[in-house]
């Protein structure tokens, strides 16, 4: 006799809606796939009146999360609030000491309380799985967890907010500025309703965050990321990476050092002729890069109804099949807190600065770089302006710290118009 599985669903948002459709939609082929009937049996959101597209009357209605979490006629707990705590976390705990399992998208929960999470439904026996809280419809938690676990990872690597890529190659393709763009895709509703969770690299290194866990057996540090988003970056930025062969990316970076586990979230310049160069729009991408396997590229939708959706019904038809994993792919009690580690592998990096139109400007500039050594691959000045020079100048490979040292020094001087950005230029 076929089995069920009974969903408690909070959270009747864009995801929550798509869950609702593909169950209803996709009933037959869900069952087929994992010889049970996969079936809701009681929501949970804010505005019980809101007109959302589906049918819900057939559903037990519950106000409060936490109580929908508790219900006897429910098996696993689908938590689609979002939120790192309140109504999410408190639902979330209340589900495991019920005995539920859970599925999740709330990557800013398990960034921030991964590891107390994990711990408490392992030690309960229970799962918390969450394929759709990183890179939408792309199934990379699963990549790291299952098909992969026979390599030591050296290093993942990717483009993790379709927004912030939407902004950047929007700027390129439309020659707009920054404000122009935000302004944009604050318009068609492409950013969070706190926008600096986009542009500001938080929501992906939430997701780098999670990733880092699983691929280097460590406790989630979330405050270990170098971070930097991408408002400091002009459409002057992107015509020179253009004119050089580079495109801008919001790129997230994690490796395992000698010193610790380096992980930073910011703008980097890449090979226009790369893969994650040739990156356009909401595209999300992770490179995943294995000892035995190399390289190993994912690449889809990293947000929107469907793909993420889909991602959540992964995890739930993994559930109805019995497939039952540590939460970050080892138990929690043996997870490392890690050290977080600054990148010492020295790297070209891009700089652009608008210089003080003064007599001798320029070798103060050469001159701070050389003291600090680093050494000047590429420089271009171009048009003046009344009072000031903008100058481009691209290093040869030098360290962070070196070319930290470097920008310190010329606050000291008197030739700086504006603070310097500074941007990697890395090899992907």
């Amino acid at each position: 006799m076929t089995q069920q599985l009974r969903l408690g669903l909070a959270g009747l948002g864009t995801v929550g809606t798509g869950v609702v459709k593909i169950i209803r939609s996709k009933a037959a082929l869900l069952a087929a796939r994992t010889g049970t009937d996969i079936i809701i049996t009681a929501v949970s959101a804010r505005d019980k009146t809101k007109d959302r597209g589906v049918n819900l009357s057939g559903y037990a209605w519950e106000d409060d999360p936490v109580a929908l979490a508790r219900r006897d006629d429910v098996d696993v707990f689908v938590e689609l609030m979002g939120g790192t705590d309140g109504a999410a976390r408190n639902a979330t705990e209340a589900a495991i000491a019920a005995g539920k399992d859970v599925v999740t998208a709330n990557k800013a929960m398990l960034a921030i309380h991964g590891q107390s999470l994990a711990k408490m439904a392992e030690d309960a026996g229970r799962l918390i799985r969450f394929e759709a809280a990183v890179a939408g419809g792309i199934p990379v938690i699963k990549a790291l967890t299952e098909g992969l676990a026979g390599n030591e990872i050296t290093r993942v690597i990717g483009v993790m907010n379709g927004s912030c890529n939407y902004i950047l190659t929007r700027m390129e393709n439309a020659g707009l500025s920054y404000e122009e763009v935000f302004a944009e895709a604050d318009g068609l509703g492409y950013l969070e309703a706190d926008p600096q969770l986009d542009v500001g690299g938080i929501d992906a290194a939430h997701k780098l965050a999670i990733l880092s866990s699983i691929a280097f057996g460590t406790q989630v540090d979330f405050d270990g990321i170098e971070l930097e988003g991408i408002e400091r970056v002009s459409i002057e930025d992107i015509r020179h990476a253009a004119d050089m062969g580079f495109k801008i990316k919001l790129l997230g970076v994690a490796q395992k050092t000698g010193r610790g586990l380096e992980q930073r979230m910011m703008p980097c310049l890449v090979p226009d002729t790369s893969t994650l160069g040739q990156l356009d729009g909401g595209t999300n991408m992770v490179v995943l890069e294995g000892d035995e396997v190399g390289q190993v590229m994912l690449r889809g939708a990293g947000a929107g109804m469907g793909p993420t959706a889909s991602a959540v019904l992964s995890d739930v038809c993994d559930i109805a099949r019995g497939v039952r994993l540590p939460t970050f792919g080892q138990p929690a009690a043996q997870l490392l807190k890690s050290t977080p580690a600054r990148s010492v592998l020295p790297a070209p990096y891009y700089l652009r600065m608008d210089l003080m139109d003064k007599p001798g400007a320029l070798a103060k500039v050469a001159s701070v770089l050389g003291n600090a050594g680093v050494s000047i691959d590429r420089m271009r000045q171009y048009g003046h302006s009344e009072h000031t020079a903008p100058v481009l100048i691209v290093t040869h490979k030098t360290t962070r710290s070196a070319l930290d040292e470097a920008l310190a020094a010329m606050q000291g001087t008197d030739v700086l118009a504006s603070t310097p950005v500074a941007l990697r230029i890395e090899n992907v």
